[in-house]
């Protein structure tokens, strides 16, 4: 996963060549009707909300992978708000406020802005962009059969912010980055990942005292358990 954060970061630079004539053209409402409306569809998976009921789902769906809330919703939640804090480094036109009279280079704006600048200048990166890769990978780590309907889902979320005049293609791929570096840290970062793992452990055991019988016979008040050996659920999930 580092060296596709890698390859994205390389590609943003190569998607500055095609910046302009593409954000122009979705601008001026290039993008068919039809193909519009279906990459608007798709937005919420990028969106902080989107996030919320996809993990309210989890929760509800699957109670042999509720302790992982937590890692997904950092991997998600967590590459949105890092790209927002990259968006304080510099400043950089939305393409819907540029004019494109100038070059690329005109798009982009003052370093270290801070919060100095509003909403049409906090076009690099797109946080969308990075939310939907994170939760793509977190998913993809949860259901591996389901990889590549989430990354289907997280590519539509980066058009649908080229398409709609918030981002130039480079936001989308450097919001892509951003997801997957979040997404790796969480999962192979030796200090992080041991912390969540022993988080899920703790969150694991927890639910397993709750759901116990009471002593005096008489079921408990919590929900059903579920499948009683996640492991092997989660096993036979990955096969």
């Amino acid at each position: 996963m580092l060296i596709g954060a890698a390859v994205a970061v390389a590609a943003t630079a190569a998607a500055l060549l095609i910046d302009c004539p593409l954000a122009s053209w979705c601008v001026a409402d290039g993008c068919p009707g039809e193909l519009a409306r279906c990459f608007k569809v798709m937005e919420p998976f990028g969106h902080g909300l989107g996030v919320l009921v996809i993990a309210i789902a989890l929760y509800q769906l699957d109670h042999c992978r509720r302790a992982a809330l937590p890692r997904v919703l950092t991997m998600s939640l967590g590459a949105g708000l890092l790209a927002d804090a990259v968006k304080l480094v510099v400043v950089r036109i939305r393409p819907k406020e540029f004019h494109f009279d100038g070059g690329v280079a005109d798009s982009f704006g003052a370093w270290l802005p801070m919060f100095g600048v509003d909403s049409s200048g906090q076009s690099f990166p797109s946080a969308h962009t990075a939310t939907a890769v994170g939760l793509a990978i977190a998913l993809s780590w949860l259901y591996p059969r389901g990889r590549w309907l989430f990354g289907t889902l997280a590519v539509l979320v980066a058009c649908q912010r080229i398409e709609s005049g918030y981002h130039f293609p480079s936001d989308t791929i450097f919001g892509a980055a951003v997801g997957v570096f979040v997404a790796v840290a969480c999962l192979k970062n030796e200090r992080l990942g041991h912390w969540f793992d022993r988080l899920e452990s703790r969150l694991a055991a927890g639910a397993a005292t709750k759901a116990e019988p009471q002593t005096s016979g008489e079921p408990a008040e919590s929900e059903p358990a579920g499948p009683t050996d996640c492991g092997r659920s989660r096993r036979r999930e990955a096969a």
